[in-house]
């Protein structure tokens, strides 16, 4: 396995993480992406191919379409099954595993065993990679109200009053465990990064709720409002992830990856609303995500900016997914 630190000019660390490398692009790499037929892994292997590097796209694949269109993005796909641990097919040589894949089946063995167990072995699989992300998530904070997280705060079951996705906040938490572990047991450099809403042009939680609103089914904000969360669009993603990259270690730090801007729900239906004139209802219950606002300060003392606004995210998902929508109520 190559052993190359990421290239660059080192600043002075922030408290509790290693020394600032400001990393070059991602290119010319080797580079497995999990979840690669997912609404977040697709676009953002798509992108790491288009910048010169020869990226391993793994899921299931299932159904043979997936397979194509994986190919069709110059991913090269790869079968795996976390939750079997069957791993045959993870390539040699590699030099990072981004691992955004996850489970969100509703029975908590199989979602544990996948996302947890499974993410045991596949960093066991990976030693000798220069960096292993794990894709955790801002879900696995015990609510706090309105006070921005932290990544030393409680941990908690923030998905249970949904009354659905049952199993995610827990196997989650389970599965920074692992990986921690794993990590530890194998040597191999790691990072975790708790993603908060991830979004981009054709997908993300924004387009959900559009779609729904279409449908006539409203989106449920906490009574205990504003409904504030952080934000995080493809571009962003990408260009934060050699920050994140550098600071794989052993153990592995943990890193709220996000945006620092908090938008409300009310705040971002409204804006949605305006790009393209579909009304989103809005109904109180304590059956919902509640107020989940993020501080991603450990990010940002990396060096690495943000550029794109929400409103503009917001403006690029409109365009691109509600073209007719967009050109109807903006022009």
């Amino acid at each position: 396995m190559r052993s190359s630190a990421l290239p660059g000019r080192v600043r002075q660390p922030a408290a509790g993480i290693l020394p600032v490398v400001q990393p070059s692009p991602l290119t010319g790499a080797r580079i497995l992406v999990t979840g690669v037929t997912g609404q977040v892994g697709r676009p953002l292997a798509k992108r790491l191919a288009a910048s010169g590097n020869t990226v391993f796209g793994a899921s299931r694949f299932s159904d043979p379409a997936a397979r194509e269109t994986v190919e069709a993005d110059g991913v090269v796909p790869v079968a795996l099954d976390l939750e079997a641990a069957r791993l045959d097919e993870v390539p040699a040589q590699l030099d990072y595993v981004i691992h955004m894949a996850v489970s969100k089946d509703q029975e908590f063995p199989r979602a544990l065993a996948a996302n947890a167990e499974g993410a045991a072995f596949l960093v066991e699989k990976a030693a000798g990679v220069k960096a292993f992300l794990h894709c955790s998530s801002c879900a696995v904070y015990e609510p706090n109200g309105l006070e921005p997280h932290v990544e030393t705060d409680s941990l908690g079951d923030n998905h249970r009053p949904m009354g659905f996705l049952p199993t995610y906040s827990i196997s989650k938490i389970a599965a920074e465990s692992a990986v921690r572990y794993a990590a530890r047991r194998f040597g191999v450099p790691a990072v975790i990064a708790r993603l908060d809403v991830p979004y981009g042009p054709t997908h993300g939680w924004p387009k959900i709720m559009l779609q729904l609103a279409q449908a006539g089914i409203p989106t449920r904000i906490h009574p205990q409002g504003p409904n504030l969360h952080n934000f995080l669009h493809d571009d962003d993603m990408f260009s934060s992830l050699p920050f994140l990259l550098g600071q794989a270690a052993v153990p592995p730090p943990i890193f709220n990856w996000c945006s620092p801007e908090q938008v409300s729900i009310e705040d971002w239906t409204a804006e949605l609303t305006r790009l393209t004139g579909i009304e989103i209802p809005l109904e109180v219950s304590e059956a919902c995500i509640p107020p989940n606002p993020t501080d991603p300060s450990r990010l940002l003392a990396l060096g690495w900016t943000p550029t794109v606004d929400w409103r503009e995210g917001f403006r690029r998902l409109a365009e691109t997914s509600f073209p007719e929508r967009y050109r109807a109520a903006v022009g």
